[in-house]
């Protein structure tokens, strides 16, 4: 099965995947802090509403919503060049430090983007980088529970409707983030992300399509399975 190419749906959110090449994609304090630096510039320039964000070693994910068609392609394109020509010349290095272009999907906001915005928030827990997701300062989470603000994020209205105020929010969140999370529906995401695939119930799957009028989904074959990524890709992705 073929990965799709990357599309737009007008106003809906997308979830990112971008893998590291070979070692590790940061090696210190300040090439997370360029990182960020980097993103918060693009995505200004670009105007895609960062809603999630997690660095880790091997690979980043993102949470955005895309104001134009372009949005997420400029953004990426710009931040992964300016953070590579820093990174090799900051630790005399040359070549990318990314395995291939970013993966990127369309998700249904009622159904996933607060699990989206989960599972991006937990992916160091997953990889085994820390016990707690609050002990990793390179992720979202920390603003999303309230101990730390995120000058870039935008919070989506789906995150906002987890309370009248800052704090019931941030304790929704927190209590959101106790509960296990759905593996079969995890999978499900990074599947779809990874291959380009929309994510959501058959009715939104189709709206998708007429609205971006075009095949937002893989054609499947009679009796033929469909072919998945391993599950190592899937580990490295998060």
């Amino acid at each position: 099965m073929t990965r799709l190419a990357r599309h737009y749906v007008p106003d809906q959110p997308q979830h990112i995947i971008l893998q590291g090449l070979t070692g590790p994609a940061f090696l210190d304090e300040g090439d997370y802090l360029y990182f960020l630096a980097c993103l918060a510039d693009a995505a200004r320039v670009a105007d895609l509403a960062v809603h999630a964000w997690v660095l880790m070693p091997d690979a980043i994910q993102f949470l955005v919503t895309p104001s134009f068609e372009s949005s997420v392609t400029m953004a990426m394109q710009a931040v992964s060049r300016r953070y590579v020509e820093t990174f090799n010349r900051r630790h005399g290095r040359r070549g990318t430090v990314w395995r291939g272009a970013y993966c990127a999907t369309v998700i249904e906001p009622d159904r996933y983007f607060l699990l989206t915005s989960q599972v991006i928030d937990h992916a160091p827990v997953r990889n085994h980088l820390v016990a707690e997701p609050g002990n990793y300062p390179w992720s979202s989470y920390t603003h999303h529970i309230g101990l730390r603000v995120d000058s870039f994020i935008k919070d989506h209205p789906l995150y906002r409707t987890l309370g009248d105020t800052p704090f019931e929010r941030h304790q929704t969140y927190r209590d959101l983030s106790a509960q296990p999370l759905d593996e079969l529906e995890v999978n499900n995401l990074m599947q779809s992300t990874l291959n380009g695939w929309v994510l959501g119930s058959a009715a939104y799957c189709e709206w998708a399509a007429q609205t971006a009028n075009r095949r937002l989904k893989p054609l499947l074959l009679r009796d033929r399975p469909p072919k998945v990524r391993t599950t190592g890709a899937l580990a490295h992705a998060g």
